[in-house]
């Protein structure tokens, strides 16, 4: 059987299996099956299936994903999110659309302690919108900043995503999550500029009234110093102690997760029920994420087994098409993928045949690992299926039309292209701090 014949079978037969709406890791499992009957040998091939599904998710390399997520669990169930944004809001006074900049601002916060887009979509929505909404906000600059920033969760640490998008591509995890400190701190600081910049241009869509209660002295102070500041140093405990080598991705995530509930603890808000529903949150989401990984990885297997792999990196390749081409190729393909289909299914089809060429080609993993996560990112953003999108839809009023937010989340998606188009002309946005630290 020829390698196109494989390639049609298993990642044309999963794609198909997606887009008519089977759950992510039922599909892949599916195919698994058949690939392993029809290209390991049958019987014995459904043996080799069974052992190398079971070796892929006893990975040690795999522990940061449910540590990472415990961290925002235990943020948001405890409390400490309403605290930080209280914080954040005495200190934002007198800016045009002063509420959409301190979403911004509290979502950035949390995304370095938080490894769930969804998470901080959904409080920041449920928490801010309406007040947004009561005080007058146009929908379109109370809805999309909120959006915005839940995405770029992916890319500052902790992320769920980017040691799920390390484990199944062969990048380092750690350079990984640094790699994708500074283009997460890009993206923050233009959405806090366009918010400003927009409401100037129509001052309705923010009432000129609110610049905030003027407070003076310890009393603007005493939240940030109180909770914002200790939350921030989870954040510097998981960096620090990757960037200076002291401690493995692993051990990282271990200490996020006992600093965050340590934290929690001295604050009297580490509470039995708490705990439970972090746990409970924890392991649904993990248990989802390493059932995925287990399909993905014998899907990696049996693709290259069956020769699809080789024979499409070879087909790719000897077109005489430049390194740079190949990549802006991979990069439009998946945001295309993004557009229909969720960002594990993205990793999942394409890995297998996107990290051979990259091996092939010389290119650097770390850069072509960031441009994958905005492109991830995209994908949250992108109509109409954004994850992001549907978040909002859950959270938002009745008055808040779907189309309202579609049209809300596309100044964000213009400046997260504009972004993936500047680290792919200066790698050094993705490159040159994980190479600083070494």
């Amino acid at each position: 059987m020829s390698w196109q014949i494989a390639a049609w079978i298993l990642l044309g037969g999963s794609t198909v299996l997606l887009f008519i709406g089977m759950p992510v890791a039922l599909t892949f499992i599916s195919i698994n099956i058949i690939g392993a009957w029809l290209y390991m040998g049958g019987e014995i091939g459904l043996m080799q299936l069974a052992r190398n599904s079971v070796s892929s998710v006893a990975a040690f390399s795999l522990t940061p994903i449910p540590l990472f997520v415990l961290m925002g669990e235990v943020l948001f169930h405890t409390g400490l999110a309403l605290k930080v944004i209280d914080g954040i809001e005495r200190l934002i006074t007198r800016v045009p659309g002063r509420l959409a900049v301190v979403a911004v601002v509290a979502g950035t916060v949390f995304s370095a302690i938080s490894g769930s887009t969804i998470a901080t979509t959904a409080m920041l929505g449920s928490l801010m919108l309406p007040v947004m909404l009561s005080r007058g906000y146009h929908p379109r600059i109370a809805t999309g900043p909120i959006m915005a920033i839940g995405a770029v969760d992916m890319l500052i640490p902790p992320s769920a995503l980017t040691v799920l998008l390390g484990s199944l591509s062969g990048i380092s995890i750690s350079k990984l999550l640094i790699g994708g400190v500074m283009p997460g701190i890009i993206l923050s600081v233009a959405f806090v500029l366009w918010i400003v910049v927009r409401v100037r241009i129509t001052p309705s869509w923010a009432p000129a009234s609110d610049t905030g209660e003027r407070r003076t002295g310890w009393d603007r102070w005493n939240l940030f110093v109180a909770y914002v500041l200790p939350t921030l140093s989870i954040f510097g405990v998981v960096v620090g102690a990757l960037a200076a080598g002291w401690a493995t991705p692993t051990e990282c995530a271990a200490l996020g997760s006992f600093a965050t509930m340590l934290l929690a603890a001295l604050y009297r808000r580490l509470t039995w029920e708490a705990v439970v529903k972090s746990l409970k949150g924890t392991a649904a989401i993990s248990g989802m994420i390493l059932f995925i990984i287990l399909g993905a990885t014998t899907f990696a297997q049996i693709l290259s087994f069956s020769g699809a792999s080789n024979g499409l990196v070879e087909t790719i390749t000897g077109h005489g098409l430049s390194t740079g081409m190949i990549v802006l190729g991979m990069m439009l393909m998946l945001i295309f993928l993004g557009i229909f289909v969720d960002q594990i299914s993205m990793m999942m089809i394409t890995l297998p045949i996107f990290m051979p060429i990259v091996g092939v080609l010389g290119i650097d993993p770390v850069w072509f690992g960031v441009m994958f996560l905005i492109c991830m990112q995209l994908g949250l953003l992108l109509p109409p299926h954004g994850l992001l999108l549907m978040t909002m839809r859950g959270v938002a009023p009745p008055s808040v039309s779907m189309g309202t937010i579609f049209i809300a989340v596309v100044p964000y998606v213009v400046m997260s292209l504009l972004l993936l188009g500047a680290v792919f002309f200066l790698p050094g946005i993705a490159t040159w701090l994980p190479k600083m630290i070494g």
